[in-house]
């Protein structure tokens, strides 16, 4: 059994979640269209007979216009130290631009391995894939370059063939069946998040965040109450929509993942608050006496 911790990282975009998933065989990290989706360090683990790679999906490091983003690239900065590989994702179908070359010149200090991941190879044609390679060993001695399509699952089985081939263990870190480290609260309530930042303004993603209330389970059904809370009024207006219509949506579209994600039927209810200040989690709970609301 070789066994491993790769880091996935990248510009915000270029698919390094949908990669994930699509090598784990489940939705375990969100995706969206909108930039800084991922806001945490979320493991991915693929087993398989003679082997075990734990993907650690990191936030897109970009160039930093608010405390937010520079946060965000922190944690990816932090992801890179502490594994064994480093998969660089770019977006094959754009042109390099200078957030690829940033996090290029970065990449120039770090001591381990780093693979070039060129996705969306299904937007280009073989001419335009050798032509990108080409472009990017120019810029990096990278170990390995590997053109996929995440949402096409294109070249993914190549990809890990070559990864086993550098894994430096030989312990089992998680059992077989485990597909993520982060916890199921963690998990419902990115869905819930991701709904909203579908579905919703441009101004809404870094303005959010969601808190699990409450979950109980009666007659087999999961009874999911989930609070999303915002900082201004007028996005709060906004998340709940003309005559709550836009609340309903999010919800509905939350509870198809989730059913999936528990295997049961779900009944979800959103709340949408307006907290000023951020607080820690548990004391928000607390102090605004909302556990155990379905009782």
């Amino acid at each position: 059994m070789r066994s491993g911790f790769v880091s996935v990282i990248g510009r915000p975009n270029v698919g390094k979640s949908s990669l994930i998933n699509t090598i784990v065989g489940e939705k375990i990290a969100i995706t969206t269209s909108k930039p800084q989706t991922t806001r945490d360090l979320i493991q991915g683990i693929y087993t398989d007979d003679d082997s075990q790679i734990v993907f650690v999906d990191t936030p897109g490091i970009h160039k930093p216009v608010h405390k937010l983003g520079g946060f965000l690239n922190s944690k990816a900065y932090y992801s890179v130290d502490d594994v064994d590989l480093v998969l660089l994702v770019v977006d094959g179908s754009e042109e390099i631009g200078s957030g690829d070359k940033f996090i290029i010149e970065r990449l120039k200090n770090v001591s381990k391995k780093v693979f070039l991941i060129i996705n969306k190879i299904d937007k280009m044609n073989n001419e335009q894939i050798i032509s990108k390679i080409n472009e990017y060993k120019d810029l990096y001695d990278f170990c390995e370059i590997i053109p996929v399509s995440a949402t096409k699952n294109d070249n993914i089985n190549r990809l890990i063939e070559v990864l086993k081939g550098y894994l430096p263990d030989n312990v089992k870190y998680f059992p077989d069946n485990d597909k993520t480290s982060s916890s199921m609260e963690f998990r419902i309530t990115e869905i819930v998040r991701e709904k909203v930042m579908n579905l919703t303004e441009d101004e809404i993603p870094h303005s959010i965040a969601c808190v699990l209330s409450d979950y109980n389970e009666k007659n087999n059904i999961a009874h999911i109450y989930v609070d999303i809370i915002t900082d201004r009024e007028a996005l709060r207006r906004i998340i709940l929509g003309k005559n709550g219509i836009k609340i309903k949506e999010i919800g509905m579209e939350a509870r198809k993942d989730l059913e999936v994600l528990l295997g049961k039927q779900v009944y979800i209810e959103l709340y949408v608050r307006v907290l000023k200040k951020w607080r820690d989690k548990e004391k928000y709970i607390k102090e605004l006496g909302i556990l155990n609301r379905s009782e």
